[in-house]
């Protein structure tokens, strides 16, 4: 940090020009034939990486012909729920799809503007925030593109850019070689956690017990539509489709969002004990995530959502919707369109075990365990790759704020 802070002392002791990125920047408006791609090439929504963590190939094609072209040194990001914090540096050319915006630096300001610098200001928690606030949409929310353009970023002289991206890279890679280490560690503890669950919850050796398919143990109910407008600092407590595989595990108690109270009559609610399931998602995985609803009061929910209401252990009905088993039955039944569903017809149809409620109860007991140990954000190995990462966050926005110049 000395070194950038006599740098900044000497090339620029009153400040830093801000811009908006349609000053420096601007949408790429190349295009390239979908027959010149391949899967290292192609970069779809799907295979950019959630929390800024690049890419990975596309495991499908694109299905137009002609795509937006982006080049090396072009910054690509998601252009759908902006919370999920999708973006890369592109380190090749190639082309990507309609919800993949193409951020490509102006050539008058290429001589004084790092791509890489660049990037780290986009790739920042300011940015998705202001992103997220300017996003349109409550089912799946996109980003402004106006909205984006109009971002304002600092740009301090080039040897201070080079400075903090050198840095920053240092710490970056230091950074991810203690994280793949943790992260290994915590991969192999939820793997033993996985095998102990499904083993747990494997009733099909067990005389008596029987597998009933859901909708003999309850009714599915969806939710009703609320959006983006509808959401208040203070109201009725709310769940929305998104919320439940970003911020919910197993259970929850209170909720992380709120609607206006003006629209109480027109919700439709959980109550304590409803399973809450999501209707929709972006992957096929995400779809029918479930969180046990245990708060004290009812909970608005999303018509992307589907509340089950039944008679056994809430929990218990939350642990078996993550099983393997769970997971082979309702890939039958999801409609891989572009946005992947799943009926409430469809998940009447998935059995799960339903054994006597004390076996339940001790079934969740023990998971219970396995979920905190693995899972809990507040403890374990989890608390520990969260600190780190919030340390990285850290030293990468002091590195990034500057004084205006007047």
């Amino acid at each position: 940090m000395s070194r950038i802070d006599g740098l900044i002392a000497r090339l620029c002791p009153e400040g830093v020009e801000f811009k908006a990125l349609a000053n420096i920047a601007t949408y790429s408006d190349t295009r390239i034939d979908a027959s010149k791609l391949d899967e290292t090439t192609f970069v779809g929504v799907d295979n950019l990486l959630p929390n800024m963590a690049g890419k990975t190939n596309a495991t499908y094609t694109a299905n137009t012909a002609r795509l937006t072209a982006y080049e090396i040194g072009d910054i690509l990001l998601g252009n759908i729920r902006p919370y999920l914090k999708k973006i890369w540096l592109a380190s090749n050319s190639g082309g990507c799809s309609g919800d993949v915006l193409a951020i490509r630096i102006a050539e008058t300001h290429r001589p004084g503007l790092m791509p890489e610098f660049l990037y780290r200001l986009l790739a920042s928690e300011d940015f998705f925030a202001y992103n997220m606030q300017h996003a349109k949409g409550a089912k799946m929310p996109r980003g402004s593109k106006d909205a984006i353009l109009r971002y304002r970023i600092p740009i301090p002289p080039l040897e201070i850019q080079r400075e903090i991206v050198k840095v920053l890279d240092t710490f970056t890679q230091l950074e991810a070689e203690l994280e793949a280490e943790l992260e290994a560690e915590l991969e192999a503890r939820q793997r033993q956690y996985q095998y102990y669950r499904d083993a747990l919850l494997d009733f099909s050796q067990v005389s008596g017990v029987p597998r009933l398919p859901m909708g003999e143990i309850g009714e599915f109910i969806r939710g009703r539509r609320f959006t983006k407008d509808d959401v208040a600092d203070d109201g009725i407590p709310s769940i929305h489709y998104g919320e439940i595989y970003t911020h919910y595990g197993v259970a929850a108690t209170s909720a992380v969002s709120h609607v206006r109270a003006d629209m109480a009559q027109q919700l439709r609610y959980a109550q304590t004990n409803d399973v809450v399931i999501a209707a929709v998602g972006e992957t096929v995985e995400d779809v029918a995530k479930a969180v046990a609803w245990l708060g004290d009061e009812d909970v608005a929910i999303h018509d992307d959502c589907f509340l089950f209401r039944h008679s056994m252990n809430p929990k218990f009905v939350s642990y078996c919707l993550q099983t393997e088993d769970f997971h082979a039955q309702k890939n039958k039944y999801v409609a891989r369109a572009k946005v992947k569903r799943l009926s409430g017809e469809s998940l009447a149809k998935i059995a799960i075990p339903a054994p006597q409620i004390e076996d339940q109860e001790r079934i969740v007991a023990i998971l219970d365990q396995f979920d905190a140990l693995v899972n809990d954000i507040s403890s374990g190995l989890p608390a520990e790759i969260k600190a780190r990462r919030q340390q990285y966050e850290h030293y990468r926005d002091r590195l990034l704020s500057f004084k205006e110049a007047a």
